[in-house]
């Protein structure tokens, strides 16, 4: 394990549905129908995340919602900027999608004495005092992939885990759910574990270093998202391996390709466009004193060959329809309490 060095970096908006800080104050109650001005900032844009802005943006169309957007690139102190900006800036919520668990409580702390309300959501802080939050259950999450893994090699091999970045919520708890099902299978040992950061090409020279030290031994990768595992099947490929199982986590369009062509075996899917949007509603809500679940968790379906096809339909070939309908699904989640339904074969509301 290593500790992440933190550059200090401007903090510009990349992006914004809508222009200027417009809102009319958290505390005020008076916000009911109003326009509101909700501020994000997320620690990078991963394909997830882009995923995620989509689905944000048609939740705010539909709801009279001007939001404002951030990525922190990976950067803890350019995240603590953009919070600062967005309390200086008045707006009337901050949705943070934290680039470290154990960061921005003196920012949270200053949101909250500016009446502005504070949700975390799909990578939790903590120590901070949060008006809500709305997370995946990694754990379920990491148990689900490995054991999708622990299936496909019979219960015995060698496996290399990719992990998100250190310190992070999803790398913390996918990293338990991992290490709650091998220690049930001591015959699968782990021969590396390291985080490549979400990211694509840092997974490609990780796993290739791994294919310089280990060659044929290894015959499985654990990749706590999609985007590294796809960075792991590239190395793979071009060393010249084959027959060695991976398996991802979120769902995105490439990794749903993946699972659908024989090169993943599976995924858990994290359907950012529902997920980000729902962050979106529970603090608009809040904003607007309306009822709503503070804490709702989203469980992640498991996606294999049976029901990719499906999958497919929702995070590509139809998404422009399911975009379209996704305020009121969110809004009906938000009502049945599960939040992570999208009519997929075996889900239920």
């Amino acid at each position: 394990m290593f500790k992440r060095k933190h550059s200090v970096a401007g903090a510009a908006i990349i992006t914004a549905v809508a222009l200027g800080l417009t809102g009319c104050g958290a505390g005020d109650p008076s916000a009911g129908g109003k326009r509101i001005t909700i501020g994000v900032t997320v620690y990078d844009m991963s394909s997830f995340i882009t995923q995620g802005k989509q689905g944000m943006e048609a939740y705010a169309a539909a709801n009279d919602i001007d939001l404002q957007w951030n990525s922190a690139g990976g950067d803890v102190a350019t995240q603590a900027n953009q919070m600062n900006q967005y309390v200086s800036g008045g707006v009337d919520a901050i949705i943070i999608v934290p680039v470290q668990a154990d960061s921005l409580q003196p920012q949270v702390a200053a949101a909250k004495a500016a009446h502005i309300p504070v949700v975390d959501v799909n990578t939790a802080l903590s120590g901070a005092a949060l008006d809500a939050s709305v997370q995946p259950d990694d754990v379920a999450a990491g148990e689900q992939e490995a054991n999708q893994m622990v299936d496909a090699l019979g219960g015995k091999g060698n496996v290399v885990i990719l992990e998100g970045p250190l310190g992070s919520s999803p790398q913390i708890n996918r990293g338990k759910g991992i290490a709650n099902v091998l220690a049930k299978h001591p015959d699968i040992k782990v021969l590396a574990h390291d985080t490549a950061n979400w990211k694509r090409d840092e997974a490609v020279n990780k796993m290739s270093n791994w294919v310089s030290a280990f060659g044929g031994q290894i015959n499985g990768v654990i990749s706590q998202n999609d985007d590294m595992a796809l960075g792991a099947i590239q190395a793979l490929r071009e060393g010249g391996q084959s027959g060695v199982k991976v398996v991802g986590i979120d769902g995105i369009e490439d990794g749903l390709n993946a699972v659908k062509s024989g090169t993943m075996i599976g995924t858990s899917l994290q359907h950012g466009t529902v997920e980000l949007a729902t962050g979106l509603a529970v603090a608009a809500k809040i904003v607007r004193k309306e009822k709503v679940d503070t804490k709702p968790v989203y469980v992640m379906p498991a996606i294999t060959s049976a029901n990719v096809d499906d999958a497919l339909k929702n995070v590509v070939t139809d998404q422009k329809a399911f975009l379209k309908n996704l305020p009121a699904l969110v809004n009906d989640n938000l009502t049945t309490g599960s939040i992570a339904y999208e009519g997929l074969p075996g889900q239920k509301k």
